[in-house]
C-alpha cells in the first residue's frame, strides 16, 4: 500500500505522513524546497514504522513537474491513497494582489490537485479501489478577508471533492475533504499573538489546532471505517465555522 502526500515536509503534511505510515502505508513524501526536512521525515518514518518512504521534489505551480511527480510516485508502486495537502497563501488586500501571485495560489492549491488526481485515477479505477483526500481550509468554507484567492482555491477543492465523488463512486473510490481551522504550523507563524488570540476567542474549543488533529481525520478517511463515506467535507476547526 502506498500513500502520496503533497506538501508532506510541512507541519500538517508530516503529521499526515506519520499517521498513514503508522497504519502500514509506504509513503511518497512530496516537497518543493524543503529537501532536508523531507529526507529527515523519510528516515524517521522508516525507522519508527518499518515502512518505506521516498522523497519526491516538484514545483506544483508547474504542470510538467506535477506530471513528473505522478510518474515518480507510480514508479514506486500503485498509489492507493492520495492526499492533496500542499498549500500556498498570501495575506494581502484583494485589489493589490499581483497576477503572478493569483496564478501561483490557484495552481498550487487547486489546479495541481485536480491534475495529480486525474493522473492517478486510472490505476485506482482499474483496481476498483482508492482514497482521495483533499485538504481545504476553514476559509474555503466561510471565506477569509485578505485571503480572497486562497479562499477561492480552497472552496474550489470542496466543489471538486463533491463532484468527483459522484463520478468515481461506482469505481469503488472515495473522495473526501478536510477543512482545518487555525493549526499550529510554520505557515501560521507570521500571525502575531493578538491575531491568534482573537481566533482562539472565536473558537468553541478555545485552542489552536494541532497537525495531529488533521492527520487523525486523514487516517479515518483512509481507513476501512470510512469505506461508505464520500463527497464529504469535515471541518477540523474546533467549531469556529459552526
Amino acid at each position: 500500500m502506498l500513500a502520496l502526500i503533497t506538501g508532506a515536509s510541512g507541519g500538517i503534511g508530516s503529521a499526515i505522513s506519520r499517521k498513514l505510515a503508522s497504519m502500514g502505508f509506504d509513503i511518497a513524501v512530496h516537497y518543493h524546497r524543503s529537501q532536508k526536512d523531507a529526507m529527515l521525515l523519510c528516515r524517521e518514518i522508516e525507522e519508527r514504522f518499518g515502512v518505506s518512504a521516498s522523497a519526491i521534489q516538484a514545483d506544483l505551480s508547474d504542470r510538467e513537474q506535477v506530471k513528473q511527480l505522478a510518474e515518480k510516485a507510480l514508479a514506486i508502486g500503485t498509489v492507493d491513497v492520495l492526499v492533496n495537502n500542499a498549500g500556498l497563501s498570501y495575506r494581502e488586500l484583494f485589489q493589490f494582489t499581483e497576477e503572478n501571485r493569483v496564478n501561483d495560489v490557484l495552481s498550487v492549491n487547486l489546479t495541481s490537485a485536480m491534475l495529480l488526481t486525474k493522473l492517478l485515477l486510472p490505476g485506482m479505477i482499474a483496481r476498483h479501489d482508492g482514497r482521495i483526500i483533499n485538504i481545504s481550509s476553514m476559509w474555503g468554507v466561510s471565506g477569509g478577508s485578505c485571503e480572497v484567492h486562497y479562499s477561492a482555491a480552497k472552496a474550489g477543492l470542496i466543489g471538486f471533492t463533491k463532484a468527483l465523488a459522484k463520478e468515481v463512486g461506482p469505481s469503488g473510490i472515495t473522495v473526501n475533504c478536510i477543512a482545518p481551522g487555525l493549526i499550529d504550523t510554520k505557515m501560521n507563524d507570521e500571525l502575531d499573538e493578538q491575531a491568534k488570540e482573537e481566533v482562539v476567542a472565536e473558537t468553541p474549543m478555545a485552542r489552536i489546532g494541532l497537525p495531529e488533529d488533521v492527520a487523525a481525520t486523514v487516517g479515518f478517511f483512509a481507513g476501512k471505517d470510512a469505506s461508505f463515506i464520500t463527497g464529504q467535507t469535515l471541518c477540523v476547526d474546533g467549531g469556529i465555522t459552526v
